[in-house]
């Protein structure tokens, strides 16, 4: 694999940074996260914090790095529910704004935010008993760690009914600082299994989250090193948003998991105190 392992970030715009794994594993804080943070608030280094899990709101995001002592605004914050919900906006026609969601408030709140009306539990079309309209245009699924069988059921019922299908992310685990658990993958995986219905995937690793980010940052994507701790989201994100990475060796992926796919980072760095020490000297 072609790594470049003199890391030159000469001239760079921006960054665009995952945050499970690589700024904390669950609640903990990882190794030198507020100094990354004053370095570059110092060098004035535009970023987003651009993650798949579509389980917390942008506020939710800045109190978590507030309580590990990192100031930032929601600005610097995208989410992939935020992404979805935009993609939805920009791609489907007005007429089509139910939506059931499997998910947490933070995949929530933006598509309520954005005009969508959330469906309930079973609440269906059917059309046999003249109940029409009841239903939902969309199922959207995120992380969803109150996840039930009636969730389950009721997102069945209406991909069956002919809603379309849509996904935050299909990431398979969640990194926590207990170990790796199920993610949002495992979900998607239920339902087209049951429904025959593949979901179109918003976040990374296809390229809509990045390129999102990349309007905040008003980069484009030559200046602009993703950064993540996961080859098959963040990675390969970044190579089909045509961006330099940076993979840290503080989450899911390690050296050796990269001689194993058709793609690489573009560096490798062991961990947060490393990535400020080359942005220090660069």
């Amino acid at each position: 694999m072609n790594i470049n392992y003199a890391l030159d970030l000469k001239g760079i715009s921006g960054l665009i940074i995952d945050m499970d794994g690589v700024l904390w594993q669950g609640k903990k804080a990882l190794p030198g996260l507020e100094e990354f943070f004053v370095l570059l608030r110092e060098r004035e280094i535009r970023f987003v914090l651009a993650t798949n899990n579509a389980s917390l709101t942008q506020q939710e995001y800045v109190d978590k790095l507030a309580s590990m002592s990192v100031v930032i605004s929601k600005e610097e914050v995208l989410t992939s529910s935020m992404a979805t919900t935009q993609y939805l906006v920009d791609t489907l026609p007005p007429e089509k704004r139910r939506v059931f969601v499997i998910g947490e408030e933070g995949l929530r709140q933006p598509l309520r935010d954005s005009g969508f009306i959330l469906t309930d539990l079973y609440q269906v079309d059917q059309p046999e008993k003249g109940l029409v309209g009841e239903g939902a245009d969309i199922v959207v699924s995120g992380l969803d760690r109150q996840l039930t069988w009636d969730k389950l059921a009721t997102a069945t019922l209406n991909i069956n009914a002919g809603a379309e299908f849509f996904a935050t992310n299909a990431d398979s685990t969640l990194p926590t600082e207990l170990g790796e658990v199920m993610g949002n993958g495992g979900v998607l995986a239920a339902l087209e299994f049951v429904t025959g219905v593949a979901p179109k995937s918003i976040g990374k690793p296809e390229p809509i989250l990045y390129q999102q980010a990349l309007q905040l940052l008003e980069c484009d994507a030559e200046s602009t090193i993703a950064i993540g701790d996961r080859l098959n989201t963040d990675i390969l994100g970044a190579v089909n948003a045509g961006m330099r990475s940076i993979l840290l060796l503080t989450g899911v992926s390690s050296r050796e998991d990269i001689d194993d796919v058709d793609y690489a980072p573009t560096w490798v760095l062991d961990d947060l105190p490393a990535l400020t020490n080359a942005l220090r000297t660069a």
